[in-house]
């Protein structure tokens, strides 16, 4: 029997999970920080006197490290009341705005930032094609839009997130029917939506939008030790896409 799983804000709403995601964090071998970083901040590129929305901050630390790398401002869409309050916590004292929303539901000003960025968050919505037309909408005329997202042959099959044991493998099945999953993680249960590549691609270019990069998470050997690095060349974790408005 299928257990249903939370949304992404409610999800990490469970103090559990919060507290164990965060654990997971601070660890020096994490993934985030060693893999799907490097890439994303390559993507972006200079930050320096852009206006920047951030879809899903989580704890903001990508906020604070663009305001102190010149970010002319910063703003942080979040659903999880958690993550909302440990934003606030990282943005004291700076000129960065946390906005507790879903996604989905804020209200997207006309031509108005930079840069939207969102890292991680997009696979736990439902209408990806409705945000990309948002993110249209919002950019100025120029302005860049760049995205992580948990890669689709994870998010494809639970099978292999419901094995509690160390895995020696992953198993991709169902990769063509597309969307709701319940994945069992941290203890707990979450909803993703699966998608395509394609789809992915195919969702940017219909928001109008022009595909100016796509990248697999590829480690690098300077950022992980020997043993981790030959692990992460096995199967890739994030697919990015970086795309402008003309």
């Amino acid at each position: 029997m299928t257990t249903m799983g939370y949304s992404g804000p409610d999800f990490y709403d469970q103090s559990s999970v919060y507290d164990t995601y965060m654990q997971r964090r601070s660890k020096s071998q994490n993934p985030n920080d060693t893999i799907e970083k490097p890439i994303f901040m390559g993507l972006v590129g200079s930050v320096r006197n852009r206006a920047i929305l951030d879809l899903g901050c989580g704890n903001a630390d990508f906020g604070l490290e663009s305001i102190n790398q010149g970010g002319r401002r910063y703003v942080g869409v979040e659903g999880s009341k958690n993550m909302v309050k440990a934003g606030h916590t990282t943005l004291q004292g700076t000129q960065g705005e946390i906005i507790h929303s879903s996604i989905e539901d804020w209200d997207y000003p006309e031509e108005t930032f930079d840069l939207v960025v969102s890292r991680l968050a997009l696979h736990y919505i439902k209408d990806v094609e409705a945000c990309f037309q948002n993110v249209y909408k919002t950019l100025v005329p120029g302005g860049q839009f760049v995205f992580s997202v948990e890669h689709p042959v994870l998010t494809a099959c639970t099978r292999s997130a419901e094995i509690s044991t160390r895995r020696a493998d992953w198993i991709v099945d169902h990769y063509f029917e597309t969307g709701e999953r319940n994945f069992p993680w941290l203890g707990s249960t979450v909803i993703k939506y699966h998608r395509t590549i394609e789809d992915y691609f195919t969702a940017v270019q219909k928001a109008g939008l022009t595909v100016t990069s796509l990248r697999e998470s590829r480690p690098s050997p300077s950022n992980l030790d020997q043993d981790e690095y030959i692990c992460r060349l096995r199967i890739p974790l994030f697919l990015f896409i970086s795309s402008h408005k003309a």
